[in-house]
């Protein structure tokens, strides 16, 4: 398994291996692995030759300066998991690397940017589409892969995919999720033993949800059975629970029969923020 730290000798080591004929599966991550990063791996390598993963804690997409400074970052770990998952190269850059001076470019993603993450994170879409952006054009990958907890990232990135016309698949992969059905992450490390404990609480209320819309419940019932669902824990503070349409991530009033609904949450939990969804 390769480890390169610098642009030029990734993009020198993988144009070598792509003129040798062989394809580029593609997993962009700031680090910090679980199972859901290594099934990504795993994936990326079934269907391509190499299989590249980049670890980087990209700065321009965090709105909260001391989350960026919470993030965990666990390099050396992260390359232990890679290599037995068939990992050919890791793309471990600093931060001065990918930005010599920041960045002047403002992408805007439309309405993507008026709901649920782009509302509570003005300027994070922004930050994620400009490193994602410089990270397909240094590895030049043929598939990417991108995990569904983070929904509205993977819609983000697939409209600058389609908008920018890059020569690339994107392919979206399912959550995994612990026992207990709280949604891999690398946030999770952060919890307490008592917010762990709580913490499966979120997947409990998006069933709840599920259920209650399947039966014929208003979107409004739906979220005032929510409501007194996390009145029971008021460790959590709900930042938002959306149900929405699947394709375009805008709210909806009532669950269409022939459409999927995404039911998205965010919450604070001992001062981690968590995200999940489910899609039906």
């Amino acid at each position: 398994m390769q480890i390169l730290n610098t642009i030029s000798e990734t993009q020198q080591y993988l144009k070598a291996q792509q003129r040798a004929g062989k394809t580029i599966g593609f997993v962009p991550t700031m680090g910090a692995l679980h199972a859901g990063h290594i099934s990504l791996i795993e994936q990326a390598k079934a269907e391509n030759d190499l299989a590249v993963c980049s670890i980087f804690v990209n700065p321009t997409q965090f709105n909260n300066p001391e989350d960026l400074k919470k993030y965990p970052r666990t390099l050396e770990r992260d390359c232990e998991m890679l290599l037995p998952a068939g990992c050919d190269v890791v793309f471990a850059p600093s931060a001065e690397e990918m930005y010599p001076s920041l960045p002047q470019l403002k992408m805007d993603f439309g309405t993507l940017e008026t709901v649920m993450e782009g509302k509570f994170r003005p300027g994070h879409f922004n930050g994620v589409g400009i490193v994602v952006s410089k990270l397909f054009n240094i590895v030049k990958p043929e598939k990417a892969y991108f995990g569904l907890k983070d929904l509205q990232q993977v819609a983000v990135i697939r409209r600058m995919v389609q908008d920018l016309s890059f020569d690339l698949e994107i392919i979206p992969c399912p959550t995994l999720r612990e026992t207990d059905g709280l949604a891999m992450s690398s946030r999770n490390t952060r919890l307490s033993p008592e917010a762990r404990a709580l913490a499966p609480q979120i997947y409990k209320a998006l069933n709840l949800a599920k259920e209650k819309l399947q039966s014929g419940a208003s979107v409004i019932e739906m979220q005032i059975a929510v409501n007194e669902h996390f009145a029971n824990y008021p460790e959590f503070e709900l930042e938002y629970f959306e149900a929405a349409d699947f394709d375009t991530l805008l709210p909806i009033e009532t669950k269409i029969a022939d459409a999927k609904t995404a039911l998205c949450v965010a919450a604070f939990l001992g001062g981690v923020r968590l995200i999940d969804n489910i899609v039906f």
